[in-house]
């Protein structure tokens, strides 16, 4: 029999330790609450963002399950930041960083209060991994609950809508009513943003990691599947602590190899990546970003999902939802179905009842008619980027891109030039400075790529970035470039008019100037002031690591 209190005893238990229960019971315990494992329930809500706006009805619902399993659940707040709403603004720096804050801000109530497990519930891009990388650290059992999808808005319409309207508004080809039209209706209430975007990515993702119980992935969020799942973590947390299983039982690197697995069949977001390399290093996990390069080559993209596609997480869910879609990967032998998950139960267990998709739907591809054959996350190297890139690459747009740079400090220069025209077809559009250290925080280029895709010019111009990509992103479009331009990478050199390829197929992106020149212009080269000396961005610019490493703060203690 598992020891069910070995935190929450060292705080409540003995006459020592009578001033902690004194202050326990004025917030709801009663003395024999005392006698039972402590599950915190840490909850993401806020109004800052309407991914987030309803989740203190679901820490509500997983408190009570924590309660009626026999536990006593504590409820407690972290932070959010929105994308999409910081999005092309200063305030985006801190949108990458704040994943560091809410890791660290569970990790330390968890760890101050002594809690024997807990709940984490995360509804928007970088609570989710944080939420992950919390329970990796922390290694007490714990379940995710992901806060659900939004539905669509008039005429299926989304946030990536709005933004692919303001390029067509510059282009002339939207009216002023038009675009106000479809600003005013893009967005109908709660839940995250509904295509195979970065949260619903990395729902997925924790699904298959066996973080989360099944089917949670996948989940609208005001419906009462959702209210389910989310009381089915509390008392699912209670049954781990009893079996004495925490996330190092279930987070393995063949569990990791499933996340990237999923991850690729689904078409998901590029931003997966960084945090599948972040929530492994908590682990103690060693992955690396050419382990997605071979778990990709035998995993077909089979999603036919937005950005790149048609379909929205609504309606993946009316057909099922991702569970389907894993029976058939674990058949094909591209699943480890004897990984563990939160249920107490193997991958394979939990998968044995699941039926398969309607005949007649049109969302997930057959295996033999794959929309790519392997990943469309691929990994980049060549002299532009010696210690890669991520590109996310459906086949939509092609496989190889030539042209010339065209270069830019930074991601509001880069825009300025998209809208007003001075970008051109043939031009690899080069936004620089905006990495992990020079922007610091890796800024999202979904206003820049929305704004090329707007003008019409997704098929005939590349964007290459030391920063990243929303998962709303599409089109030839190059991420996490390392070295980034602040530590003197190799982007940091290229100048206006230089020929660059990038080639899919042969996983390279060149800079077609020879290294002579290249090194008489490293010696001009001056690394620019930082943009911040104070704070948080400046603390994080200090601690964090490369995007090829996940962009984390505490690998200097390894």
């Amino acid at each position: 029999m598992a020891d069910e209190r070995p935190y929450s005893s060292i705080v409540v238990d003995g006459i020592e330790q009578a001033p902690s229960r004194a202050m326990l019971y004025p917030v709801g315990f009663t003395e024999e609450d005392f006698k039972k494992p402590q599950i915190g329930v840490a909850s993401t809500w806020s109004m800052v963002t309407p991914c987030n706006m309803h989740i203190n009805t679901l820490a509500d619902e997983a408190v009570r399950g924590a309660d009626e399993a026999g536990g006593k659940a504590v409820l407690f707040n972290t932070i959010t930041v929105s994308d999409g709403i910081s999005m092309g603004t200063p305030g985006m720096r801190y949108s990458l960083a704040s994943r560091e804050v809410i890791a660290d801000s569970i990790e330390t109530v968890v760890g101050a209060q002594g809690f024997d497990g807990f709940v984490a519930i995360g509804g928007c891009d970088k609570n989710m991994p944080a939420c992950g990388i919390a329970i990796a650290r922390m290694n007490r059992p714990a379940v995710f609950v992901y806060g659900g999808t939004i539905m669509p808005g008039k005429e299926r319409r989304d946030v990536v809508s709005v933004f692919e309207a303001v390029g067509q508004h510059a282009a002339g080809n939207l009216s002023d009513i038009k675009l106000k039209e479809v600003e005013s209706t893009a967005i109908p209430g709660p839940g995250s943003c509904g295509g195979m975007y970065t949260a619903n990515t990395m729902a997925s993702a924790m699904e298959a990691l066996g973080l989360s119980l099944p089917n949670s992935s996948a989940q609208n969020a005001i419906s009462d599947a959702k209210k389910q799942d989310s009381y089915n973590a509390g008392a699912a947390v209670r049954n781990l602590i009893k079996l004495g299983m925490k996330p190092s039982d279930m987070l393995s690197r063949e569990a990791f190899e499933n996340a990237i697995t999923i991850t690729i069949a689904l078409e998901g977001s590029t931003n997966a990546v960084l945090h599948l390399l972040a929530i492994a290093h908590a682990a103690g996990i060693p992955l690396e970003l050419d382990d997605f390069t071979r778990v990709g080559a035998r995993v077909p993209v089979l999603a036919d999902m937005r950005p790149a596609g048609v379909y929205s997480m609504s309606e993946l869910i009316a057909i099922g939802g991702i569970q389907p879609l894993m029976k058939r990967l674990l058949n094909e032998g591209l699943l480890h179905g004897d990984c563990l998950t939160v249920t107490g139960k193997t991958l394979a267990e939990n998968l044995a009842d699941v039926e398969d998709y309607p005949a007649d739907q049109k969302i997930i591809r057959p295996m033999g008619n794959p929309i790519k054959k392997d990943s469309h996350l691929v990994i980049l190297r060549g002299n532009l980027a010696p210690e890669g890139a991520v590109a996310k690459i459906t086949g939509h747009e092609g496989l190889t891109f030539t042209g010339k740079a065209r270069c830019f400090h930074g991601e509001e220069a880069g825009m300025a030039a998209i809208m007003d025209g001075t970008v051109q077809a043939g031009d690899v559009v080069i936004i620089r400075y905006e990495g992990p250290k020079g922007g610091p925080g890796m800024r999202e280029m979904l206003s820049p790529t929305s704004a090329i895709n707007g003008r019409g010019l997704s098929d005939e111009v590349a964007l290459l970035t030391d920063g990243r990509f929303s998962g709303g992103s599409r089109g030839f479009v190059i991420g996490h470039v390392t070295p980034e331009a602040f530590e003197g990478g190799p982007i940091a050199l290229v100048e206006d008019g230089d020929q660059i390829t990038v080639d899919a197929e042969a996983k390279t992106v060149i800079l077609h100037v020879d290294d002579a020149t290249l090194e008489q212009r490293r010696s001009q080269w001056q690394r620019p002031a930082p943009y911040t000396t104070r704070g948080t961005l400046a603390k994080y610019a200090k601690l964090v690591t490369s995007a090829s490493e996940g962009a984390v703060t505490d690998k200097y203690l390894d």
